[in-house]
């Protein structure tokens, strides 16, 4: 009977239990990267870093549930959040059978994929935006959907089918890292940076600089027209 003592603890237990798994199989997920992004670290080194001194790759394991890989001028953070989401009612994925066959499958971890300068960290230039360029939803069967840029949503977007392993992990980080290479820094509008402040110009001496950079700034890239047209 709904409402019951009983009623309530096999809920408690069904939802715990449930957000529990996903948890872990996210945090598993989570280690696939973080081992994909080391890999490609070490064989850039293995293999180019020598002849191109200049052009380095970094792996960094921040903490638990956070990564970066820094390749060039750019940085990668994956970040894994510790909470567990449902897709909203009005998401595709929500409309498949195989979410209709089991409504648990739509209970999901999510692993972000941030994209920032790399000068940004270097110089502490605190105002400088970041982007998120696709984030990774795992539920408790280990299947997988992302969201993101056309270049990860196109490929890797298939709920009832796409499971996550090592192959996976490596062609969604390998895309994500493209994607970034493509993703350039395109000069403003002269209109839109011609005036700043005194504070502006006394930090930017200070190499702490408070005027904002990064590759979106109240302007469309090349690369964002072009995927609207897809």
């Amino acid at each position: 009977m709904e409402g019951t003592p009983d009623a309530l603890c096999n809920l408690l237990i069904s939802k715990g239990e449930l957000k529990q798994n996903i948890f872990q199989e996210t945090l598993n997920s989570l280690l696939l990267f973080k081992e994909a992004a080391k890999e490609f670290d070490d064989y850039y080194r293995d293999s180019y870093e020598e002849e191109h001194e200049k052009v380095t790759v970094h792996y960094t394991n921040r903490n638990q549930y956070e990564f970066q890989l820094k390749f060039a001028g750019d940085i990668l953070i994956f970040i894994m959040h510790t909470n567990i989401f449902e897709f909203s009612r009005d998401h595709e994925v929500m409309r498949t059978p195989y979410i209709k066959e089991d409504k648990t499958r739509s209970y999901c971890g999510v692993i972000q994929i941030f994209n920032f300068l790399a000068d940004s960290f270097k110089y502490n230039r605190i105002n400088d935006l970041g982007y998120m360029i696709g984030r990774i939803m795992i539920n408790k069967d280990g299947h997988y959907y992302v969201e993101g840029k056309h270049e990860l949503a196109q490929v890797f977007n298939n709920f009832s089918s796409n499971k996550i392993d090592s192959e996976a992990v490596h062609h969604i980080l390998h895309s994500a890292i493209e994607y970034t290479l493509n993703f350039d820094l395109l000069l403003p509008n002269y209109d839109e940076m011609k005036i700043i402040t005194v504070n502006d110009m006394l930090q930017f001496e200070d190499q702490n600089m408070t005027l904002k950079t990064g590759k979106r700034l109240g302007f469309r890239f090349e690369q964002d027209v072009t995927d609207e047209k897809k």
